[in-house]
């Protein structure tokens, strides 16, 4: 796939609630994910896709409720792209809210090797 498919793609898995599905079909073995910071719950940097896989199990258990995600169309710039994804969630033990984020991939021989997310 080239960079415009896998950024439509993952897109549109997004749009839909569908993160696992996006890792297993977009992902490359030795993708990284890159947070804003360190929390209690989530490391700075996680890297394989198992660990990534395991990351959005971890988040998928802290969501109650969710209320529906937008996803701007992507922006490429040669083997990379970005987009703006907004979550209206209700995390356990907290009010509903909506978390923001800038997210920008890296692509490399037709899979996501690196995804790094701006709050």
């Amino acid at each position: 796939m080239t960079v415009e498919q896998i950024a439509s793609r993952l897109a549109e898995y997004c749009r839909n609630e569908k993160f696992t599905e996006a890792q297993a079909e977009l992902y490359a073995d030795d993708a990284v994910s890159i947070e804003p910071y360190s929390t209690p719950d989530f490391e700075k940097e996680t890297k394989g896709l198992a660990a990534l896989k395991e990351k959005d199990q971890k988040f998928n258990a802290m969501v109650e409720s969710r209320f529906g995600t937008t996803v701007s169309t992507p922006l490429i710039a040669g083997n990379s792209f970005c987009f703006m994804l907004t979550m209206d969630v209700k995390m356990k033990g907290r009010d509903r809210g909506k978390i923001s984020e800038l997210c920008v991939y890296t692509v490399k021989d037709g899979k996501i090797i690196a995804e790094q997310f701006f709050m």
